[in-house]
């Protein structure tokens, strides 16, 4: 686990924390929508590079979308992929300093 990291429910789904701010989301069929999926955030313009490049694998997710978090189907991704994207979820959620 990344330090710092806490999990608890949220929306009824598994959710991270660093220091108290999400940094990814676990989906499973949110609202009947078939994605098994991982919602985290993205740097500015990669969540339309990503979905453009892959779109079997990202989408936009409902909520966060707006606001640049992709969407990564669970199914479609390599572990170590996933885990990078985790990684950059959390640095650019956490504190300064803890990074």
């Amino acid at each position: 686990m990344l330090p710092d990291t806490t999990e608890k429910l949220s929306h009824g789904e598994p959710t991270f924390f660093v220091r108290k701010k999400v940094y990814v989301m676990f989906a499973n069929d949110h609202h009947g929508d078939g994605h098994v999926a991982v919602w985290i955030p993205a740097a500015p313009g990669l969540q339309e590079v990503l979905i453009d490049e892959a779109p079997a694998v990202y989408f936009r997710p409902p909520y966060v979308g707006v606001r640049g978090w992709v969407g990564i189907e669970l199914e479609q991704i390599e572990d170590d992929a996933l885990a990078e994207h985790i990684q950059a979820a959390w640095r650019m959620i956490a504190p300064k300093g803890l990074v």
